[in-house]
């Protein structure tokens, strides 16, 4: 074959596969199809397993052959995601209505994972046998081949209702993700009845049956009023609330029960909850726990937090709404695949594509069904013709040689070759004019079908089919017929599937919680050299002084109700509040100050920290590796933002020394390369915190300020340098932006 070389621009190559990417992964992976609500490997799954047998009167099977066969002949992407998708369809606090009835260990609402796929069992639902399944033999939807083309796979299965508001759906596409919550399946298939009687109805018409949503965890969705539109764009934000009671507890104490979460607490956001209650009670927050007990079972959730005589019980629970995800937002994002694209949708647009389906699924399955009994419409007459010349048939079968020449004579009247009794038998057999499907069934009529009982039952059953027939070409005819049929389905899935509603819907107040305020106190900050903080009782710190100050890089009194400023070496200001710090005994262990600030200590380096209450009465110096320094009120650094930047640095540059300025008289800087400058800190001059500030020492091209340090009136200040003792109180004074002194020691 000659080679083609095609010249075309990289970027348009790129931008071509990336759009076919993208698309392969919006349509085949990642959304819902409008019709059934399923994703692609949903629908294997469930098709697999109704191919295999395994149906909800029938054993289950191992979920390893499921995966393993759905993969090798359908959705060939990996066994994890198979799996996953089995494993979800089981759990009943996360879909509405669940598909897939699972044996062993799939999980749990506290996020527990599913075992092995070679561990559990798994078997179709009777919900999803009778309303996903059991017409794919009626020709209702359009078969295509798998991805090698060895096999066929529905392209959608004849749902009888909308699943994909019943279950819902969650997914992640390129560029896109969808978000539709669960419903209640009596709510919508009560839905489905009115829009079928009435094209025109609006949303606002529909929500009088969908209430809202219907979260498998139940739930108080609380802005009820916010709900149609959220119905009618098809986007918004739900916000959702755990149930909560008061209960009386043991030695007069008040009990909060937690009976009903949030949707979007399933999985590890309920151990997030309990820890982020605990939490509360470490940082004094509230100071009226005394114990939080997980006491949830198969039986349901039910969290239990005990809490003092005199606490006050709403006010704890509207601190729970505020401070923890007992009170969460749902974003909604109703995207789906409708006629082959994604597609946002209303309420309404997703009944109506439904409804469109289920007509178009009922038009299919009742042409199937009418030719069906057109068919055997015609062998029973057939058979009850040949009943009634059963003697003539019997001598043509006799006086023919072969099965070809008694058909001919049933089919033609070909009477040639056949050997007759007599004349007249011969001229009624030149008369019969059977149909081939008609001759085929009276070659394969059994003799027992001659009694007379067989023969009336055969007549009866001709005029039940003639009924049948009567009344599919009523329903194919009529779009009324029709839609009577599909709302008799969907009432008797109502009757047989339906619960009562979970999820209690409302408008409520915004949960006003009363913080009370902590007595102020002075306290004593402690962070040692690994980043770790705490406060303690001044009382304490004066009882255990040196070892305080031997153990600990930071020590200095602030107010509990004050905050902590972090200064790192890339010029950046942290603040942390006090109260965030744990408070209490000299050896209890502190917190890292990454937990309780924006700090991150990977890439920074923490130069100072001190009291916003006192860099509010004094002023701090700033000096920099590259020798630049400046004086800044500390006024400056009582901002509201947990993060800003404290001061501006050269390119290259970075902070080596931040001070408080109190009774230091003079400042000496130290090189990387050996040299001293000693001169009178008034030299530096106030800026603002934005300023580079100006500089202290002339350097070298490859120098750097290594080491900052302060005289005081009457103080010795002795360093070691080289490992030797140096002086420098008796070291010269000099002026700013000096060289200095070379040292040897």
């Amino acid at each position: 074959m000659e080679e083609k070389i095609i010249k075309t621009e990289y970027s348009e190559v790129m931008q071509k596969s990336f759009i076919d990417y993208a698309m392969s992964v919006i349509v085949q992976r990642a959304l819902p199809d409008a019709r059934d609500g399923l994703k692609p490997v949903q629908r294997r799954v469930l098709y697999d397993m109704h191919e295999l047998g395994i149906r909800y009167d029938r054993p289950y099977r191992k979920s390893a052959r499921i995966v393993g066969d759905t993969m090798g002949k359908y959705h060939p992407h990996g066994d994890s995601s198979i799996y996953e998708a089995l494993v979800v369809m089981t759990q009943d606090f996360k879909k509405g209505l669940p598909l897939v009835d699972g044996h062993g260990n799939f999980g749990n609402i506290e996020g527990d994972g599913a075992a092995a796929m070679r561990y559990t069992e798994a078997r179709l639902e009777k919900i999803t046998q009778e309303a996903f399944l059991s017409d794919l033999d009626k020709d209702v939807v359009d078969f295509a081949p798998n991805f090698d083309e060895t096999e066929k796979e529905p392209s959608v299965l004849p749902v009888k209702f909308p699943n994909l508001l019943v279950n819902g759906s969650e997914g992640i596409a390129v560029g896109m993700t969808t978000s539709i919550p669960p419903h209640n399946l009596g709510e919508v298939a009560e839905a489905m009845k009115a829009y079928m009687l009435d094209e025109n109805i609006t949303t606002k018409g529909l929500m009088k049956y969908i209430k809202g949503p219907d979260f498998p965890t139940g739930g108080i969705v609380i802005n009820q009023d916010d709900l149609l539109e959220i119905y009618e764009k098809g986007t918004g934000r739900i916000r959702l609330r755990g149930r909560v009671e008061i209960e009386k507890g043991k030695g007069g104490r008040t009990n909060v029960v937690i009976s009903q979460i949030p949707y979007t607490m399933i999985g590890a956001n309920i151990s997030k909850f309990l820890m982020d209650v605990a939490s509360l009670a470490e940082s004094k927050k509230t100071q009226d726990i005394v114990d939080i007990s997980n006491q949830s079972s198969k039986e349901g959730i039910r969290i239990v937090i005990e809490l003092k005589k005199e606490a006050d019980a709403d006010n704890f629970i509207n601190m729970l709404y505020k401070k923890t995800r007992l009170e969460d937002t749902f974003g909604v994002n109703m995207l789906a695949i409708a006629e082959g694209r994604p597609e946002t949708m209303g309420l309404k647009q997703i009944i109506r594509h439904n409804v469109e389906f289920q007509f178009q699924t009922a038009t299919r399955k009742y042409t199937t069904l009418l030719a069906r009994e057109r068919e055997r419409k015609e062998i029973q007459e057939g058979l009850i013709r040949a009943c009634n010349v059963i003697d003539l048939i019997i001598e043509i079968l006799r006086g023919s040689k072969d099965r070809a020449m008694a058909k001919s004579c049933l089919v033609e009247g070909n009477v040639t070759g056949i050997k007759f009794r007599s004349r007249e038998s011969k001229i009624m057999a030149a008369q019969l004019n059977f149909t081939e499907k008609q001759a085929n069934a009276i070659l394969e009529m059994r003799l027992y079908k001659l009694i007379g009982l067989e023969l009336e039952a055969l007549i009866n059953e001709h005029e039940e089919t003639m009924a049948n027939i009567y009344r599919y070409e009523d329903i194919l005819d009529r779009r009324d017929s029709m839609a009577q049929v599909i709302i008799n389905d969907l009432e008797e899935i109502r009757r047989n599937y339906s619960r009562p509603r979970r999820t209690r819907i409302e408008n409520a107040a915004e949960a006003v919680y009363v913080e009370k305020q902590a007595e102020e106190m002075e306290v004593c900050f402690l962070m040692d050299r690994f980043g770790y903080a705490r406060t303690i009782d001044m009382a304490a710190y004066e009882r255990n002084k040196e070892a305080a100050d031997a153990e600990n890089k930071y020590v200095f009194p602030c107010k509990n109700t004050g905050r902590v400023c972090i200064f790192t070496n890339t010029g950046q200001l942290y603040t942390l509040k006090v109260a965030d710090l744990p408070y209490g005994k000299f050896r209890d262990k502190g917190v890292p100050i990454d937990n309780v600030s924006n700090f991150n200590g990977e890439k920074e380096q923490v130069v100072a920290v001190e009291s916003q209450t006192s860099l509010n009465i004094y002023r701090m110096i700033f000096i920099t590796r590259l020798g630049m320094m400046k004086v800044v009120n500390g006024g400056e650094f009582d901002v509201a933002k947990r993060t800003v930047a404290a001061t501006k640095l050269l390119e290259g540059d970075e902070v080596v020394n931040v001070a408080v300025l109190l009774d230091q008289k003079q400042i000496i800087l130290q090189s990387a390369e050996g040299y001293f400058l000693k001169f009178n800190v008034e030299e530096i001059p106030e800026k603002k915190k934005n300023a580079i500030g100006v500089r202290g020492m002339k350097l070298g091209e490859k120098d750097g300020i290594e080491a900052v340090y302060y005289t005081r009136s009457g103080a010795e200040q002795m360093i070691e340098y080289n490992g030797k003792p140096l002086d420098l109180n008796r070291m010269k004074t000099a002026r700013r932006d000096g060289k200095g002194t070379k040292v040897r020691v």
